[in-house]
């Protein structure tokens, strides 16, 4: 049984059909509609699971619960601490087509825990799938930031990329984040976990 938290792994049946709609010239705004279809029917299929007392694959396999949701609502910081968030998120964010965000900020969170004699080969797939001006991923940061970071990551330290790290996180927590709450995806979730409660 797949876990709670989407991978780009799990997702990828999903999205299939949808990015073959999009190759034929459908517009995003389909692809938004099919898009939550599809993330919909997956929690409807895994809550039930969940509610059950199931448990979900993930390392520490630790439960869904609505306690756990609802503390997503209470900062960025405790919605990005749990793995199923993070997935949440993630999805959320593809559906608005800003996923680079959250993939940015966890590709750095993995790269400060890199051995020294790995941080060049690190720093150096960072920057070109995120910030270097044609990156396949690019993140909104202005130009000023953009030619610093490079420079970093020329000579990279386990720091290189804090300031631009620091800069994406708050502009979750200022842009994406409040939607995220009042989204259908986070309310549609809590109210499926939480049955009884009405919202």
């Amino acid at each position: 049984m797949p876990g709670f938290f989407f991978s780009h792994n799990n997702m990828t049946e999903l999205n299939g059909k949808e990015d073959c709609k999009l190759a034929e010239g459908k517009t995003h705004k389909k692809k938004q509609k099919a898009f939550g279809a599809d993330l919909k029917n997956y929690l409807k299929c895994m809550v039930p699971h969940i509610e059950s007392g199931i448990k979900t694959s993930n390392p520490r396999n630790v439960m869904l619960s609505a306690e756990e949701v609802i503390q997503w609502s209470q900062s960025l910081e405790k919605l990005l601490a749990s793995q199923s968030g993070q997935g949440v998120f993630r999805e959320f964010l593809k559906s608005e087509f800003s996923e680079e965000n959250i993939e940015f900020w966890l590709a750095c969170e993995d790269y400060k825990k890199t051995k020294s004699d790995h941080l060049h080969g690190k720093a150096e797939r960072i920057y070109e799938e995120f910030v270097q001006s044609d990156a396949i991923k690019q993140i909104n940061i202005d130009y000023q930031m953009r030619e610093a970071t490079a420079k970093k990551a020329q000579d990279p330290t386990h720091t290189s990329f804090d300031e631009v790290q620091k800069t994406v996180y708050i502009l979750m927590e200022r842009d994406s984040y409040p939607r995220f709450l009042k989204s259908k995806t986070y309310l549609n979730l809590l109210n499926q976990l939480q049955p009884n409660t009405s919202k």
